[in-house]
């Protein structure tokens, strides 16, 4: 294996593990779940005073299931706050894993999410909205593997996805194991600037461990990828247990089955919480430009040098992006995989804007007829 593609995140400690379990004394209940200054400063003296924060852990189709310092617990999905849309101001939430919820001390009612630190969303084949798929995770780690499943073009789409979230990201190839010299994936991986990589046995827990040194105590680590590339045997052996199901993969062409069919939050052995989430083949970037910017900081450094400002790097005199193509400094599938992502990203970013307006007018529908509603009781209708 190249070690020259294995870094560590400084900062990071490892926590001592007793039993099977992790030994942080320093950290409160809910540090270990993730909580920061960032979302502590959020809160109001009121709120300190009357509401408890929880950690959503995992959503389900008609619950939560939440942290914190009281330990979990199970809040129905129903009721004006989780069915308003979100931009009404009536409080209504689109509530993703890894959201921090705020209840009501007394009644366990909810009563609003706090800003998140970085978020996940994307657009689903077909769909109309932005489909969200985590909050508040540290670092995002682009699960592949070290067969037919491995693709440049879909680990740079990810990478756009997590540089646009504001999470760190990680590259891990598994089935090293499987593969005559993983070296020759983690040399094509050197052509993507800036990327740190390491390709592991996700079935042997000395294998993983320099994985450990992005899962510190407190943080949050989400794992991302198609089906059948090893996310789940990931969970599985850096959390010492089985905690998620896992399936073999057609041999003809490494594709895997669905084996996580939810995303859940699992707390790990050293302090960490990781994220196994279910595959994605289709990942339609929505409100992704600045992650792109940052994936292909490439090909942006090369456009603005071109001679023309509004340069479509097609045919243009003075063209760098053309130039450096020319000279074999720039791969030709990466410039083609930045023109597919651009016009992808703008279509899904017309759709996500339309169906905010929707929002919209349907937030004003709901306060007019409140406020039809509140005149007709003053009235004594």
């Amino acid at each position: 294996m190249s070690k020259s593609l294995i870094s560590r995140r400084p900062g990071h400690r490892r926590g001592s593990v007793t039993n099977g379990r992790a030994a942080a004394p320093s950290l409160s209940p809910l540090q270990l779940l993730g909580w920061k200054p960032f979302f502590q400063q959020q809160l109001v003296l009121e709120e300190l005073e009357a509401c408890d924060p929880l950690r959503v852990m995992a959503v389900h189709r008609d619950r939560l299931l939440l942290a914190g310092e009281r330990g979990e617990e199970v809040l129905a999905l129903g009721g004006t706050f989780f069915n308003e849309p979100a931009s009404s101001d009536t409080g209504g939430q689109r509530i993703t894993v890894g959201d921090w919820l705020l209840l009501d001390r007394a009644s366990r009612r909810p009563q609003r999410t706090l800003e998140r630190q970085s978020l996940f969303q994307r657009m689903a084949p077909g769909a109309q909205r932005a489909q969200l798929i985590a909050a508040n995770v540290d670092t995002a780690v682009v699960v592949s593997s070290c067969n037919h499943d491995f693709n440049l073009s879909r680990i740079e789409r990810y990478l756009a996805l997590v540089q646009a979230a504001g999470a760190s990201p990680l590259v891990v190839l598994t089935k090293a194991d499987l593969c005559d010299d993983p070296s020759v994936y983690l040399d094509r991986l050197r052509a993507l600037p800036g990327i740190q990589a390491l390709a592991v046995d996700a079935t042997d827990p000395g294998g993983v461990e320099p994985l450990r040194n992005w899962c510190g105590a407190g943080e949050t680590v989400a794992l991302l990828g198609s089906s059948g590339v090893g996310k789940s045997t990931l969970l599985n052996t850096l959390g010492g247990e089985t905690r998620a199901a896992t399936a073999g993969i057609r041999e003809d062409d490494s594709k895997g089955r669905h084996t996580t069919r939810h995303r859940e939050l699992y707390p790990l052995p050293g302090g960490a919480l990781l994220l196994d989430s279910p595959g994605m083949r289709e990942l339609g970037p929505a409100g992704v430009e600045g992650g792109l910017e940052q994936a292909f900081g490439d090909i942006g450094a090369l456009s603005a040098r071109c001679r023309f400002g509004d340069c479509r790097h097609e045919s243009e005199p003075g063209c760098a992006v053309l130039a450096a193509l020319e000279r074999g400094e720039l791969d030709e599938r990466r410039l083609g995989n930045w023109r597919k992502l651009e016009r992808e990203v703008a279509r899904n970013n017309r759709t996500l804007a339309e169906q905010r307006a929707g929002d919209r007018a349907l937030g004003q529908l709901y306060r007019a007829v409140q406020g039809h509603a509140r005149n007709r009781k003053q009235r004594g209708d």
